[in-house]
């Protein structure tokens, strides 16, 4: 071992034109804070290695769990999704069920108000034609009553003009005489 690290001094190190002048005898080089800075990172993964490598684990298992949940997440809306659209083709069909017995609900009533209504006209078309007979009838009776009364007042007063003094004193002893007379 003396032996090697010797050469590898002598290499290095050795003489005028030696490997050590050529390349690492630079003014502000100094070879040795690269060979110090390589020891240090070397014994700094050699300390770290294995608590870095648990935690790169640990963290490794966290993003894995986190994957694993997120894909069941995204099971869990696709299956979300799906009932959701099934839904929607069962609320399109239900629409168009709504829609048709709604028509058939409207033509339904139509037809209903216009025999409803047709029956109403027929009634106040019955009824009028006998609130007209009767009304024709009460004014036939009035008229009658009036035309009577009329007739009545009218030979009146033509038995009045007809009739002078004379003709009274006749009427009245021929009245009497017909109920048998006076006592």
């Amino acid at each position: 071992m003396f032996a090697l690290s010797t050469t590898l001094f002598l290499f290095f190190a050795g003489g005028g034109g030696g490997f050590y002048d050529r390349y690492f005898n630079i003014p502000g080089f100094e070879a040795w804070k690269f060979v110090n800075l390589a020891i240090f990172i070397g014994l700094m993964i050699y300390v770290a290695k294995k608590p870095l490598s648990e935690a790169f684990k640990a963290k490794r298992e966290q993003i894995r769990a986190e994957l694993i949940k997120a894909e069941e997440e995204k099971q869990a809306a696709l299956a979300k999704l799906t009932a959701t659209e099934a839904k929607l083709a069962q609320l399109e069909s239900e629409k168009e069920h709504i829609l048709t017995r709604a028509r058939e609900e409207a033509e339904f009533e139509a037809k209903r108000l216009a025999e409803t209504t047709a029956a109403e006209i027929e009634r106040l078309r019955q009824q009028t034609e006998s609130e007209i007979v009767r009304l024709s009838k009460l004014s036939h009776n009035d008229l009658r009553r009036f035309s009577a009364e009329e007739s009545i007042r009218l030979a009146e007063q033509r038995l009045r003009s007809a009739i002078d003094g004379d003709t009274d004193i006749k009427l009245v002893r021929a009245s009497i005489q017909e109920i048998g007379g006076l006592n």
